[in-house]
């Protein structure tokens, strides 16, 4: 297999080009395009020298899982953790919710998921509900399309006393809106956990568990922390102790058939994806060093993008200025998957369309049906990019 097309793709930024100009890659809530070179560097050097972390004695594997730990140390402070042997490392995010739900809720708990949450959320869900184990209540929103947020006051009257559980995404991979975390925990009893998953918040904005009384915080390194994809961890708080998921070798404790009963090992059987961590342990890095610079970029690029579309006629948003860098659009007349083809076949620029993994989220904006492009940005994305993709919203208008 030739893997030309591949490695000449400009997701990153190589030279396929078309008409002289590289893609416009407006995608980045799907996955980041476009890395930091310390990540970068980081991967070579681990595809090319590297051991397995944890089960050798040898040097090489020593350092290996040195920077394994310096990985878990930086999550651990970055997000304000409960110790760095309550963070680990999964291949994303929806892993990492896998391991929460089902290692954490027994029969009759009852959860609370809000109505923004991706299918990682509510597939194992609908799993547990289906098998007679849990049920779950739906939050909705309040408020118009555009700036609707989370309704705390249907969220305080969906509590029961056996409420277990509350589930809700630091930020909508559908249009960006982002929940007050702080009145999200203080409209819940104490008792009540609170799982956040952290795939559009982290790297675009300050996640810290002990601040905002978060339980469970699953991070996905693809994304904002512009990470490799197969990168993430689950953050868990010392309120709850949850069972594995996967059950296999962890170096430790060989003697025994049963999973080591102590943190992180009990949860991580197998090899780790030692590339991926070291991608994720530089782009955490990478991030912190220039949180507020992107956080100010992607606010900019989307109030810019806003700005703009205002000016076209059959287009209507479903976004507000936001720190994640997403915008939700919807034509009178043209479907959303059209769209999208369209910009990509024919200006060369990616966005997304259709429901996102997200099929309540639409439900909810009322656009369930046909879904909603989404422009997510990356803060290396230029306001003349945003140009380019506003002639092209105007220009196939007409075909």
């Amino acid at each position: 297999m030739s893997y030309a097309p591949f490695l000449g793709n400009t997701i990153f930024y190589e030279s396929r080009q078309k008409r002289g100009a590289i893609m416009i890659y407006f995608d980045n809530a799907a996955t980041g395009g476009r890395k930091p070179d310390v990540v970068l560097s980081a991967v070579t050097a681990a595809t090319k020298v590297c051991a397995n972390p944890g089960r050798s004695g040898h040097k090489l594997s020593l350092s290996c899982a040195k920077l394994v730990q310096d990985c878990r140390n930086e999550l651990n402070g970055v997000f304000q953790g409960y110790g760095y042997e309550r963070v680990v490392f999964t291949k994303n995010c929806t892993e990492a919710l896998n391991i929460a739900l089902f290692g954490t809720l027994r029969q009759g708990d009852h959860v609370i998921v809000s109505c923004m949450e991706h299918n990682s959320v509510l597939r194992p869900l609908e799993k547990l509900k289906k098998d007679g184990v849990i049920h779950y209540d739906v939050c909705p929103l309040r408020g118009n399309k555009e700036n609707a947020t989370l309704d705390l006051q249907s969220l305080r009257a969906l509590i029961q006393p056996n409420t277990r559980l509350v589930a809700i995404s630091t930020a909508s991979n559908v249009n960006g809106l982002i929940p007050n975390l702080s009145a999200v925990k203080a409209a819940i009893p104490q008792h009540v956990l609170l799982l956040c998953d952290g795939a559009q918040g982290a790297g675009h904005f300050p996640l810290r568990m002990q601040e905002f009384g978060i339980d469970f915080l699953t991070i996905a390194g693809h994304k904002g922390l512009h990470a490799l994809q197969g990168s993430g961890a689950l953050l868990f708080s010392n309120r709850i102790d949850p069972t594995p998921l996967l059950y296999g070798g962890t170096g430790s404790l060989s003697v025994s058939l049963d999973m080591p009963d102590f943190y992180p090992d009990g949860l991580e059987a197998g090899t780790l994806a030692f590339p991926a961590v070291l991608s994720l342990l530089e782009g955490v890095r990478y991030t912190q060093a220039h949180l507020s610079t992107i956080q100010n970029r992607l606010r900019a690029l989307t109030e810019y993008l806003l700005r703009g579309l205002r000016r076209l006629e059959h287009y209507q948003t479903y976004s507000i200025a936001n720190d994640c860098g997403i915008v939700a659009i919807k034509h009178a007349f043209l479907q959303s998957e059209f769209i999208a083809d369209c910009l990509s076949s024919v200006y060369d620029i990616a966005v997304r369309g259709g429901l996102h993994c997200a099929p309540l989220m639409h439900e909810a904006l009322g656009t369930l049906d046909d879904g909603l492009v989404r422009v997510s940005f990356s803060h290396y994305n230029t306001e003349k990019e945003i140009d380019t993709l506003l002639f092209a919203l105007q220009d196939l208008q007409r075909r």
